[in-house]
Formats: C-alpha cells, structure tokens, sequence
C-alpha cells in the first residue's frame, strides 16, 4: 500500500465507526461523517439496489437494524445486507481502491456464514474464505485504477442463509484527485433470453420414459407419452397377458399375470402420420420406479391450503396442458389433507378430502397415479396426524382408497428419538413402512423424505426406498436451487433404476406455498439450469406450480422432449461434475445409447465461455453435438466444445461419435 494509501486507510478507520477502537489502531471520533479527501462512503449510493435474498440492505445498520458491528467493533458506515446478495456500482474509471472490512455481524449471536467476492469489469478480483459469526473482521484492499464496473456479492458458503447477516463495514471507495464523475449504484442489465425450443410438431412423436413396471396381480397403469395433431389412436401388441389398451387414450391398464419382460411394440397415429417405437414393460416384485418418477406435488404451490378440488384441477391441466402427454404422471398430495382416526384406529381425510377412494378413481380414469403424504412421527410437519404405531393401519387405508405413491416425511420423529442420530436410528421408521407396505396387495412408490440425514443415499435402497430426498427444502432462489442442485455429485453413484436422488421439487412458474401465489423468483435462466441440473442428476422431476397458470416460457421448460429422454434414460447412472473453471462447471452422465449428456453451467455473475474437453469425458475422436434447449445439431467438434453461457444460466448437449450416422432419438 503505498503512503497516500495508508494515510486514507487510518484516517478512514478513525471516522468509520464509533465506541470502540477502529480496527487500525486510534480512537473513533463520534463527531466527523464525511468521508476523506477524494473518497465515497458505499452508504452514499443508492444501496436500494441492493438484491437480497432475505430483509433489506441497509445504510450504516446491520440487516436486523442495529448498529453495524464485527468482532465487537461498532461501524457509522457501510451496507448491512444478507446473503445472497449483489450490488452493482458503475465506477466511470475515478475510482482508485475499495477498503471495507467484511464478517458476520454480530447481531447473529456467533451464528451464520458467508462468502463475500467482489467483481471487476466482469471478473472476479476477490474472494473471501467462509467467515462465521463471531469470528474477527476481514480487511479487503482492493485496487480499482481504470475499473468501469464493481460488483459487490454475498454467497450463502454453501450451507442455507439462515443467520447470513453480512455488513460491508465502514466500506469507503478511493477516488482519483481529478475526478470528474462520481461513482453509483445501477440495477443489474436484464440478462438476455435464453434460446428455448416450443412446442410439438403436429405429426405423432412418443417420448419418455419408454419403461414401466409392476408387480404381477396388482393393478397396472400406464399413460403412453405421445403428441401430436389430435385425434390420436394407439395400438399395441402383443401385451402380456392381463393387460388391455385403450386405443382412444393410449392408457394400458390390468393385472400382470406372471413375471417378465416384455418388448411391446408401440404405434401412435393421427391424420399428418404414424410413430412407432417400443415400450418395455417389466413384471417383477421391484420393478417400481424404473425412471424417477415425474408429475406434480401439492405442497410448493397450495401448502396447507390444498384441497379436493385443487388436487382435480392438478388433474385435468396435467392432462389438457400436455404435461401428461410428455411422461407426467403422479398427482401427489402433500401434507395437510389428514383428518382424525376412527374407532378402529384408521386414518380418515379431514373435510377437504370428503372421498379419497373416488379422488383417487377419478385420477386414475385420466391415466394418472395418485399419491399421498405422512410422517413416521405422531404428526406431520403440518401438526397433522402421523402414522406413529398406525404404520400398517395407515398402508392398508391408502391401498383401499387406490394411492400409488406415498411421501414418508421425517417431521415429529425427531421428539421419539430425542436427538440420536445414528444410521439404526434413522433407519428404522422406513423400515418399519417398508415392511407395512409390502404386506398390501397394491403398489406404491415409496418416498423417503428425511432431508439427507445419515447419507440416506448409502442406505435409502436398503430400507426399500424407490427415490429419497438428499436435502433440505427448496426455495425459489437461485441461493436455494445453486446450493441444493451443485452439492448433488456425492450422491449420484447410488442412483439407478427403482432408486434415485431426490434434490426435492421444481420451483418453476407459479408457486407460493399456498394460497397466495406468485412467479418464481428464478430468472428464466436459473430456471433452465434448474431443469437441465435435476435432469442430469436423474432425479424425480415433480412440478409444484399451479398448473391451471403455465406460461408459454415454463410449458416449454417442462416438456422439451430431448431435456426429459435425459432424465428418463433407463440407464439410470446420474450425471457427475467432471470440469471446474472458476465459477463454470461441467456435469455429464452416460445414457442407454451410448452417446453422453452434458450440461455447461455458469455460477457466476456475468454472462462467461464455458470449455469442455471430450478427454474430461472419456471421449477420443471427434464427436457430433447436439443442443438439447434448441433442438439443434451444432456440429462436430474435434477436441471439446465451449458455448457462453449467460450468468447463473446452462446450456446441455448430447454427444455422439461423429462417424455415427443420426443422433438418436
């Protein structure tokens, strides 16, 4: 630091703050506010336009509104805010240096943890370690000379924003002696629109997933996945026995007569054509689950609120929104529909829920399952009643009302085993509905929710789990989706057919945890690596938006049939992080054919080029690329490909050898 420098820098410490020495040495002066010679106080700009996850930025408090203070320091100036949070600032090259000490402020009472960074002209200048409430201040000394733009940005240190209270602290900007202009805050450039593929083409096309299963003498349904220019009609065959096809609807329903696998040719037609391919159907006693599951969950967008009738409607815009045409399937209600216990101890709806049994038949009548939610706990997350001690009663019920698909949900658990935490422990209450599930005569897909505990990816296809939740609850921030969806690579090498990672549900189009709604706070970028992530990850691929208010742009995210035959592979092997650039990442999964998905992924702030390598993957020779969002072939490529990707946003490939012929479809 040079002598001019360090002369602003103690006489900056000296007015910074207040009440306690200044982290420079020398007693603060309660008196001077203004900022040295040829400087700026950061709380001089307009820090409204601060984004933040959480509360609002503010001037000269922390976000709790108390006096900014780190490491017992009390500070008069600087930006209180919480992670995850940005400020942009145009610079106009007058600036010189930024001086700030950063932290945890203490009003956190030792808790919280963050990551501060900051961006120049597009790159990034500094990153701090983690730093935790109640851990001393730290200094940043950052050179500004010729700099146009400084973004200012608060990371959540990759473990939720609970207690995230960050202060940029008696944070000062150094201006040039000749300074014309002043430094100011901006509202950060909308990002371009992402390049998006829409809609079907009128001729018949089937899509994923392309296998199903079931066990022999029990109930059998199937909805094939198929568009086109209606009327459409369906054939089949031979199907094995016990099975029949309507050929209006495409819906495939019976009983299994024996155990098998069968290759059953598949043939969609309407007035502009014909498609055919074939679908696998598999009869076995853990055959359930053979794709992760797709379809809608009550719960992100209805909560509590959720009734007879929304679950209906669910239903029929699954149905009329094309949705189901593109492979979903499972209408599953959350908490909140549990009433009280009869006489005999069996569970009964509350009077949202006035007949389960013809809710359930009347989804079915679509080709659709139904599923349902409880809790190993006496009571649910929702203070319901939970299955404690009622585990068989509980499946038996849902067998008789129809249900295909249950959510076990951790919750009031937690006060029977009173803190213990051991791999027994947490195994136990899924074992005990495991065994209460196996002894009905119907099958439903079991959903292990327990938030990741004890690494439940090591155990969950032990205790009979068909998908099991690795995380705590998603929100619809890109903090919540970066931090959940990027923390993923662990987990993969125990994902496969009947048993899947569940990096929770999607937070795409209208959402809000009931009742009042609102548009995703993801911008259409986060959502396309949201899609592109869960779909790499093969993971169970459940809306939780009011699907009567799908927008063109979510519809399209939703059922892009090339994005969804990735997540659908029957291969079943999730993808892998296998290159780390900065704040790029590529992510890559083998699938059935051969060929090898991608997805390129920028976590940083500004639009950037992200590289890959055919040798990070395995790969020799040059290879055939197609763009998944577009649905176009780009080309082949002799070493790699690299595509700017915009700030938070994805793009995904498939790759085959370029001396294959046509890429699969």
């Amino acid at each position: 630091m040079s002598r001019t420098l360090l002369a602003i820098a103690v006489l900056v410490a000296s007015v910074a703050g207040c009440t306690a020495p200044g982290p420079l040495g020398g007693p603060r002066d309660l008196t001077v506010h203004e900022p040295p010679p040829n400087a700026v106080w950061l709380d001089q700009l307009d820090l409204s336009l601060t984004e933040q996850e959480w509360g609002q930025p503010r001037i000269g408090q922390s976000v709790g509104e108390k006096p900014l203070t780190l490491g017992g320091r009390i500070y008069a100036h600087g930006l209180g805010t919480h992670a995850t949070s940005e400020l942009h600032i145009d610079l106009y090259g007058v600036a010189t240096a930024l001086l700030a000490d950063i932290g945890v402020d203490d009003e956190t009472k030792q808790h919280g943890s963050v990551v501060f960074t900051a961006w120049v002209d597009g790159a990034e200048r500094f990153r701090s370690p983690v730093l935790r409430g109640g851990a001393a201040p730290q200094r940043v000394r950052l050179d500004l000379r010729g700099a146009q733009r400084l973004v200012l940005v608060v990371e959540d240190a990759g473990d939720g924003i609970d207690n995230d209270h960050a202060d940029w602290a008696g944070a000062l900007l150094l201006l040039r002696s000749d300074a014309a202009a002043r430094p100011a805050a901006v509202r950060r450039a909308p990002d371009p629109a992402p390049a998006l593929a829409v809609g079907d083409p009128p001729e018949p096309q089937v899509h994923a997933p392309r296998i199903t299963g079931a066990t022999p003498g029990r109930p059998f349904l199937f909805r094939i996945p198929a568009t086109g220019t209606p009327p459409l009609g369906f054939a089949a065959g031979p199907l094995p026995p016990g099975l029949t096809l309507d050929p209006d609807t495409g819906i495939i329903t019976g009983r299994l007569a024996q155990a098998g696998r069968w290759a059953v040719p598949v043939t969609v037609t309407n007035p502009v054509g014909q498609a055919t391919y074939t679908l696998t159907i598999v009869g076995g006693y853990d055959a359930l689950a053979l794709t992760p599951p797709m379809g809608w969950n009550s719960w992100n967008v209805w909560g509590t609120s959720v009734d007879d009738a929304k679950v209906r409607a669910a239903a029929e815009w699954m149905v009329r929104s094309g949705l189901a045409a593109h492979g979903y399937a499972y209408i599953n209600i959350d908490d909140a529909w549990e009433g009280e216990r009869d006489a005999e101890g069996r569970i009964q709806p509350n009077e949202k829920f006035p007949d389960m049994a013809a809710l359930a038949d009347y989804v079915h009548s679509l080709g659709l399952k139904l599923g349902i939610y409880s809790s190993p706990g006496p009571k649910t997350c929702a203070n319901y009643e939970g299955s404690y001690e009622h585990e068989e009663l509980d499946a038996q019920q849902w067998a008789a009302w129809g249900i295909d698909l249950v959510k076990y949900d951790w919750c009031s658990y937690g006060s029977i085993v009173k803190g213990r935490s051991d791999r027994l422990t947490l195994r136990h209450p899924y074992d005990v509905m495991r065994a209460a599930l196996d002894g009905v005569d119907r099958d439903i897909v079991y959903s292990l929710c327990q938030y990741g505990m004890g690494n439940v990816w090591e155990w969950g296809a032990e205790v009979g789990g068909n998908y099991w939740r690795t995380t705590g609850d998603i929100v619809d921030t890109w903090a919540s989706l970066s931090d959940i969806g990027f923390r993923q690579d662990v987990a993969a090498p125990y994902a496969g057919p009947g048993h899947w990672n569940d990096p929770d549900m999607l937070v795409v189009g209208q959402v809000g945890w009931g009742p009042n709604l609102h548009p995703t706070r993801l911008t259409p970028h986060e959502q396309i690596t949201h899609i592109t992530l869960w779909s790499l990850l093969a993971a169970p691929l459940l809306v939780g938006c009011d699907l009567s208010q799908l927008d063109a742009f979510t519809l399209a995210i939703l059922t892009n049939p090339e994005v969804l035959e990735v997540d659908q592979d029957p291969l079943g092997r999730a993808a892998r992080r296998v290159r780390v650039d900065g704040r790029t990442e590529v992510w890559a999964r083998p699938l059935a054919d051969g060929s090898v998905a991608v997805g390129l992924f920028n976590r940083g702030i500004q639009a950037a080029d992200v590289t890959m390598r055919w040798t990070d993957l395995g790969l020799h020779g040059p290879q055939r690329v197609r763009d998944l969002w577009t649905r176009s072939e780009v080309g082949v490529h002799a070493e790699g490909y690299t595509v700017n990707v915009a700030r938070h946003g994805a793009a995904m490939i498939r790759t085959w050898p370029a001396a294959q012929q046509k890429f699969a479809k």
